[in-house]
């Protein structure tokens, strides 16, 4: 019975002290607990309520989150994680138990709504409040800085995994150190990861736990628009009419028909009418063929994004950020069908507004409480404004004082994140994506992504563009390219003209900025563009055809801006070789140039015509300010000597000439003469250029031949890694540093080497003789030791005296000496009693340390590997 006895009473005293624990839990939530729910605004609790409101939401069921093994591939060493991963800190079981208890409230509140995302588990099992999984990094990348760049860079670094449930959030959320190391995770993941960087680049930025449409869930791409094809809009400027003058020509009269005109007119719309009515109807068909099929899980599908607000790093207006892709997204767009919940590092927020209407209507001001609930109270956002009549209800001071006690008491501070710091290494960047490629298809489109270096001829992108959705017919190819030493930066291919045209970046060796061709062949449609500044003529453009060549110039000193080239035909075929031999025969020259300030209209030519196979010459001038027409000459360009071999003389029917104002500008015929023999020069100059044209067009196509054969890589010296020269001239010096390093080590002086010189050269060491060199050897060093102590004595007393003398002259002058004299004297007693302390140091350090020395150098003798044989007796 006694037994019994203790065993009841025992049994009761654990009730009380459960019923205790209890009641204390109930206290301390009530003063750790956020905000009530929306549901409670109105409601005083007491701590009696809350109890029984404990006791019944102890009977609502948390949804357990099922283990989700990793698999063999993805198998973490959990050892190597560090404690944080592995167990939670005291702050954070309280903010577990805080997070239990928000969720109770919310399913008995909310019974409607779907449990909240609050702790899933990590990769080490353990539960982990999803703000503390956000881990705010700043990283030292300069691509890294903006939103778009971070977007970007999650979206190619990692590959996209699908929920396992696509109508529930995941069970477990990795930390994003352990994602980057994966390289691979599903939206939550992803959000979370870009949210850090973006929280660390200074952005307000948020993770969401929402809904939205198939294609953004399993990110596809293939209804929509590549970015890289999408043309900018052009500004079309609108020509700006004259203002009508006062006396001006009165038109023509009309005399068409104006029935006629009815009727064309009549007939165009009728005939733009059918066209857009067959356009429409094409249109209809295409989108109905690109339009997607009815989703079943339509509104249900679960996904995460991020949510930038407008404000900090001058965001203007607040946006979503798809991390699958990088794409923002504005707050009205379709893809995105309601929003749950909503976190950062520091707090956590339940959406209270409806989303009937997607997440158009949705206002995103977190300091409301009415539309945003959060959880923790101690949050950073501005509560909401209240208004005169609710703001005269609350100036009492006992109120404002008693609600700042219970503000204080219910507020709690975020546990820091459990996740190590986010390190992204250099090779790790540079690569971008897993296994340095990446594939994204789009609507008529498909974008390849490589990293740097992994292809030899520096191919780091490419856009396919098809013509039909099923992406069969191919219409055009655009490939960019890195670190060419050709400096070749993008190729754009036309499939169905044939063209392609190459970008350059500045430092080609022909200075090229852009080359458009069918074929490499010579003597082919081209045209090229040069960098003008990096070339000595100012050539900005060339155009070849089979049979002319056209060249654009500019800022040249002989104003020349233009020159234009007429071939004549051959019979022999154009290759490389033959072009060289045998060029094509000119037949006209047109040079155009630019106004000459230095001269008078009259005297600057504009335009000067080589007709090469009719022996003419043509010049137009520029024309003046207040004139209406030019003066022109035209030249017949004879040869020197007739058929009798006389010399020609100029005649005047040799000049044919048009002068605006014939009687300002009567040329003699000396002058003319004199102006055929430049232009017959200028001729042979133009001819010479025009040849050096066709030749240096045969030399970039053998270079760009070469070029494109051997595509080397250009790499930094920076980069010790694949720098080949620069690792080998680093090898090299480490070698010769190691080598110099033996020597010094082997040059060393050898201590018995003066004494081993006295024996005979040849003969073999006695013991006697091995006891001689060791006393001689300790004598001389002792003896070293002396005279170096001795020499510090000498030099210590002689600046002792030095020093006594100047001070007795200094007593016996000192009433005649100037200041001058007494600051030389100061300053030489200040100097010579420096060097007597430092004198004096060193002789007693000397006294100190030669002891230690001799008795050094004396172990040394003993194992000196030359007399350790006959010394071993006196050891």
């Amino acid at each position: 019975m006694e037994v019994l006895k203790e065993k009841v009473e025992e049994e009761e005293a654990a009730e009380r002290e459960e019923a205790a624990e209890r009641a204390e839990r109930a206290d301390r939530m009530e003063k750790a607990m956020m905000r009530p729910v929306e549901a409670r605004k109105e409601t005083t609790l007491t701590p009696e309520m809350l109890r029984d409101l404990e006791r019944k939401l102890a009977e609502t069921p948390l949804p357990s989150p099922a283990k989700l093994p990793l698999s063999t591939k993805d198998t973490l060493d959990l050892s190597k994680l560090p404690l944080s991963y592995k167990t939670n800190t005291p702050r954070e079981e309280h903010l577990l138990q805080v997070a239990d208890n928000f969720s109770r409230q919310y399913s008995h509140l909310c019974p409607d709504r779907v449990p909240l995302f609050l702790h899933p588990l990590n990769e080490c099992e353990v539960p982990k409040f999803v703000s503390t999984t956000i881990r705010p990094t700043l990283m030292p990348y300069s691509d890294l800085y903006n939103w778009d760049g971070c977007a970007q860079f999650v979206s190619d670094f990692l590959t996209m995994v699908p929920l396992p449930d696509p109508l529930k959030p995941p069970s477990h959320l990795y930390s994003s150190t352990t994602v980057l190391k994966r390289q691979q995770g599903n939206c939550f993941d992803f959000s979370t990861l870009l949210c850090s960087l973006l929280l660390g680049s200074g952005y307000d930025a948020y993770c969401v736990n929402g809904y939205g449409s198939q294609d953004l869930c399993q990110m596809d791409l293939t209804r929509e628009v590549c970015p890289l094809t999408i043309k900018p809009r052009e500004r079309i400027k609108k020509e700006e009419k004259p203002p009508p003058k006062k006396y001006t020509i009165k038109p023509p009269r009309d005399l068409t028909s104006r029935f006629e005109q009815e009727q064309e007119i009549k007939r165009q719309e009728e005939k733009k009418a059918e066209e857009e009515k067959l356009w429409r109807e094409e249109q209809e068909r295409i989108m109905e063929a690109e339009k997607a099929k009815p989703d079943p899980l339509h509104g249900l599908r679960v996904h995460s994004w991020v949510l930038v607000l407008s404000g900090k790093r001058e965001v203007p207006e607040t946006f979503f950020i798809d991390p699958f892709t990088g794409r923002s997204y504005s707050t009205q767009d379709e893809h995105f069908l309601g929003i749950e919940s909503l976190w950062n590092h520091k707090n956590y927020w339940i959406n209270m507004q409806d989303c009937w209407n997607y997440c158009k209507d949705l206002v995103f001001d977190l300091g409301d409480p009415v539309r945003w609930e959060y959880m923790v109270l101690g949050t950073d956002k501005p509560h909401l404004s209240l208004t005169e009549e609710d703001d005269s209800g609350v100036n009492d001071d006992d109120d404002v004082e008693n609600l700042g006690k219970e503000d204080e008491d219910k507020s709690f501070d975020m546990p820091p994140s459990w996740v190590e710091q986010i390190e992204i290494s250099p090779e790790a960047f540079e690569t971008r994506c897993p296994n340095g490629k990446k594939v994204i298809q789009y609507k008529r489109a498909k974008l390849e992504k490589w990293a740097p270096y992994l292809n030899s001829n520096g191919l780091v992108s490419r856009l396919t563009t098809y013509q039909d959705l099923e992406c069969t017919e191919v219409v055009e190819i655009k490939e960019w390219y890195q670190n060419r030493e050709d400096m070749l930066e993008l190729r754009h291919i036309n499939k169905t003209t044939g063209l392609h045209t190459d970008y350059f970046r500045p430092g080609h060796p022909q200075a090229l900025r852009v080359h458009s061709y069918k074929s490499m062949l010579p003597e082919m449609d081209r045209v090229m563009e040069f960098y003008e500044t990096a070339r000595v003529d100012g050539l900005i453009k060339r155009e070849e055809t089979p049979k002319t060549m056209t060249e654009h110039y500019q800022g040249r000193a002989d104003f020349l801006s233009y020159r234009h080239i007429n071939f004549g035909s051959r019979t022999k075929k154009p290759d490389v070789d033959s072009s060289e031999s045998n060029p094509r025969p000119m037949v006209k020259i047109t040079e155009r140039f630019s106004r000459n300030p230095a001269k008078p209209a009259d005297e600057d030519v504009a335009e000067r015509v080589f007709l090469i196979s009719e022996e003419r010459i043509q010049l137009r001038f520029h024309c003046r300010d207040d004139y209406i027409t030019a003066s022109r000459r035209e030249f017949l360009r004879r040869t020197e000597v007739d058929s009798k071999g006389n010399k020609v003389i100029m005649t005047p029917d040799m000049c044919v000439s048009f002068e605006v104002e014939p009687m300002e500008h009567t040329k003699k015929l000396l002058y003319q003469y004199e102006t055929m023999m430049q232009l017959k020069n200028e001729e042979k100059l133009s001819r010479h250029q025009a040849w050096e044209s066709e030749m240096e067009v045969l030399e970039i196509l053998k270079l760009r031949e070469e070029e494109e054969e051997a595509h080397t890589l250009t790499v930094s010296i920076y980069d010790t890694k694949r720098n080949e020269k620069s690792k080998e001239y680093r090898e090299a010096m480490e070698r010769v540093m190691h080598e110099e390093h033996l020597r010094q080590m082997e040059a060393q002086l050898d201590y018995l080497a003066p004494f081993l010189a006295q024996l005979p050269p040849g003969e073999k060491l006695t013991r006697w003789q091995a006891v001689r060199l060791k006393d001689e050897c300790l004598s001389d060093f002792k003896q070293r030791l002396i005279d170096k102590a001795n020499l510090i004595q000498a030099r210590f007393e002689k600046e002792t005296q030095e020093l006594q003398k100047k001070q007795q002259w200094y007593q016996e002058n000192q009433v005649t000496l100037t200041p001058e004299d007494e600051d030389l004297y100061l300053s030489y007693c200040s100097q010579a009693m420096f060097r007597i302390r430092i004198l004096e140091q060193r002789l007693s350090r000397h006294k100190e340390l030669a002891p230690l020395k001799y008795l050094a150098l004396e172990e040394k003798l003993y194992k000196d590997p030359r007399l350790v044989e006959f010394l071993k007796v006196f050891t």
